[in-house]
């Protein structure tokens, strides 16, 4: 155990994930006493439930994020505009947006950079911070690289790998993803500027996870199992 890592630092690297597309109004309030609970740095909700969740954190040091486009970042920019603000306007204060997929892939990187900026743009506007979701399931590594730049042009305070729906269909015909692989922290940290902070998604489910994760310079994960992790952490002797 690392002596210099604290229960609090652990628990403020967390956004407790309310996102799952089946979770009901009851779900929702009660994941956002959890993050209350365990101190975490936000709960990150769907759009519709972010005044519900600001209502239940207001007197805490948990945060709200919004997801905005999510989870396949296909709505047209003005309507991911439309979310941020109103998202900010009910209490959000992180925004995890996720990029156009198919104009990445596609190259089309001016409409790329111009949407990242000017969600950035709106987001810092409204006195709160911007996450842009790559994807990475989706991606090669030159178009992680070219968004990693993207975002360190325009300061965006974090890059995140993964919403924890991008399904890629497998040799039998199932579905899975991969998420925050080692190779892609480890990318992602290489080729965003050093005020770029990283986030991991998907497949961070355990304290060796987020150990495992933060040593690739992850400052924030995105996670279900909070709980689990946190009391993990305290039996190991993390105060």
């Amino acid at each position: 155990m690392a002596t210099d890592i604290t229960l609090q630092m652990l628990a403020k690297m967390i956004d407790h994930s309310l996102l799952h597309p089946t979770l009901t109004d009851a779900g929702v309030i009660a994941g956002c006493k959890l993050a209350k609970l365990y101190d975490v740095a936000t709960a990150c909700v769907k759009p519709y439930s972010a005044a519900a969740a600001a209502a239940i954190l207001r007197d805490s040091e948990v945060g709200v994020c919004s997801v905005i486009g999510f989870p396949h970042g296909n709505s047209k920019t003005s309507i991911k505009i439309a979310e941020t603000e109103d998202a900010i306007q009910d209490g959000a204060t992180e925004i995890d947006m996720v990029v156009n997929i198919g104009k990445v892939l596609g190259g089309n990187w001016k409409e790329v950079s111009r949407e990242i900026q000017s969600i950035n743009e709106c987001t810092i506007s409204g006195g709160a911070i911007l996450k842009v979701i790559f994807e990475n399931d989706y991606l090669g590594d030159e178009e992680i690289i070219q968004l990693c730049r993207v975002c360190s042009d325009y300061a965006v305070a974090f890059v995140k790998t993964s919403t924890g729906y991008g399904f890629m269909r497998q040799p039998n015909g199932m579905y899975s993803y991969a998420g925050a692989t080692d190779h892609h922290l480890a990318l992602m940290r290489q080729h965003c500027s050093p005020q770029v902070q990283i986030k991991a998604a998907g497949g961070v489910r355990s304290l060796d996870d987020l150990l495992r994760v933060r040593a690739f310079g992850v400052t924030r994960i995105g996670a279900t199992a909070t709980a689990s992790i946190l009391d993990e952490a305290r039996q190991r002797g993390y105060a």
